[in-house]
């Protein structure tokens, strides 16, 4: 009884300290699983800076804002994103603790209600039920009967106990995902301030930079210095993908050999162990024999014995020979598998962030089939001259400042910054040696080491790099080299 009415008893819980939220651990180790990759990537860029006169360009002014603008707004999509997300969780922590609340409720009743019964009834003990000389079936018939209740009561409690836990734990949960919604909504607070601020400088900067970048937009060998850039950033991240994938090939090999070399140890155990048996049942087989034929040795010592009828000879019964109480029943040897020696690898898993997302060939196989990038008007082909300078080697949307720019197909994200000439530029590497580009956005959407599938939403279109209008600079290189947009995307 004393158990059921502890159920009943209560203590307030000590005010929590202050503790990091979940989603504060998950942003920290993300952020220190991008670390290798932000470094190289950002190596990389600066070799590409490395190859081009030190010649100052009035975008680069520009570069400080609007990657601060891109920045801003992504946090700010993924914000409203886990807002979204932890809003749906409180949701749902809301609904399964009213469930639990009506359920406790009911079990309470039943616990008072038992307890209520148990009191009136006296509390008989099993000692004094036994003990009191009546009609054994009436002893035999109540003990069963106070076992069934002592059950019932027991699994109440259970289940009681069990449903409090639950209710502590959605509690914790829920405070959880508070806090980390006070922690989104800080930081909202924080992007807006930032997005607000960086924009206003953009806009002065390039009321003051107007003139400069309407003259370097007509400069042949600005135009020409921007396909370099391109190309050399598009040759070394090549190579970088191709190390990457090669790593992670051979990962993929070196965790293949490994399991394999695991399950060849695992097989010769057993077999060992299956003739280590065999073996085992063999010796004991020879010794049954060896003693079979000592009891036959033996009893042919003895006289025979006659019948005392017929006074004939009766023929010796043959000495069964005991068994082993092992031989039939023996429990199976398990199989130890020894442990196959480490290969000399280095301590750190290779670096396979940038490792194509797409098997070898999928891309090919949607050539014709893919959709526009972003909505907007077809305002420059591939291959037509860009006034007296060097001919397109993309194509250039016109799009709405904001509008929404979506990856062709699926791939991984291998470059997601500004660089000069293209202002915010993502690059899409969807296997067989194939890249997507993505320039003058106004913002970027996803993470270097981002998978994407065809259709996401990567970046948003804007003017950023000097460019004159709002849209998208898109462009598909194969092996380094341009190709028409055009046979690949229905526009």
């Amino acid at each position: 009884m004393c158990a059921l009415l502890a159920v009943f008893t209560c203590s307030a819980a000590a005010a929590p300290a202050p503790r990091q939220t979940e989603r504060s651990k998950q942003k920290v180790l993300a952020e220190k699983t991008r670390a290798g990759i932000q470094q190289k990537l950002a190596e990389l860029k600066r070799e590409v800076s490395k190859t081009e006169s030190e010649r100052e360009d009035a975008a680069d002014t520009l570069a400080e804002s609007e990657e601060a603008i891109s920045n801003a707004n992504r946090l700010l999509r993924d914000l409203a994103s886990e807002q979204s997300e932890t809003n749906a969780t409180v949701a749902e922590l809301a609904a399964s603790q009213e469930r639990l609340a009506a359920t406790i409720a009911s079990q309470k009743q039943q616990l008072s209600r038992l307890l209520r019964e148990q009191y009136v009834a006296g509390n008989e003990d099993r000692i004094k039920l036994l003990l009191s000389g009546d009609n054994p079936n009436r002893i035999n018939r109540d003990l069963q009967l106070m076992a069934y209740v002592s059950k019932a009561q027991a699994k109440l409690l259970g289940s009681l106990h069990g449903n409090l836990a639950a209710v502590a734990s959605n509690r914790d949960k829920a405070e959880n995902a508070r806090e980390e919604l006070n922690e989104i909504a800080q930081e909202e607070r924080e992007q807006k301030a930032v997005l607000e601020k960086e924009k206003a400088r953009r806009a002065a900067l390039l009321g003051s930079l107007s003139n400069r970048l309407a003259e370097q937009r007509k400069e042949i060998g600005g135009l020409e210095r921007d396909e370099q850039r391109m190309a050399g950033l598009v040759d070394k991240l090549s190579k970088l993908i191709k190390e990457q994938a090669e790593a992670a090939a051979a990962e993929q090999r070196r965790q293949e050999a490994l399991a394999a070399a695991r399950a060849k140890a695992a097989e010769q155990a057993r077999l060992l162990a299956e003739a280590k048996k065999a073996e085992r049942k063999a010796e004991r087989e020879r010794q049954r024999e060896r003693e079979r034929e000592r009891l036959a040795r033996e009893a042919a010592k003895k006289p025979p014995k006659v019948d005392p009828r017929t006074g004939a000879k009766i023929p010796p019964v043959p000495v069964p020979v005991p068994m082993d109480p092992i031989d039939d029943d023996e429990p199976p040897v398990v199989a130890q598998t020894p442990e196959p020696k480490p290969e000399p690898v280095a301590p750190r898993k290779p670096d396979i962030a940038l490792a194509p997302a797409m098997p070898e060939g999928a891309f090919v196989s949607l050539r014709g089939k893919l959709r526009a990038p972003v909505s907007g008007k077809l305002a420059a082909r591939f291959g037509a001259k860009r006034g007296s300078g060097p001919s397109w080697k993309g194509m250039f949307i016109k799009a709405d400042e904001g509008s929404e720019v979506r990856a062709v197909a699926g791939g991984r994200v291998v470059f997601a910054r500004w660089m000069r000439g293209f202002g915010n530029l993502i690059l899409v590497d969807h296997g067989s040696e194939y890249l997507s580009i993505y320039g003058n956005n106004q913002a970027l959407l996803k993470r270097e080491g981002d998978a994407v599938k065809g259709g996401d939403p990567i970046a948003s279109a804007g003017n950023t790099g000097g460019n004159e209008e709002s849209g998208l600079y898109f462009e598909i290189r194969h092996k380094g080299a341009a190709v028409d947009p055009a046979g690949w995307v229905n526009f």
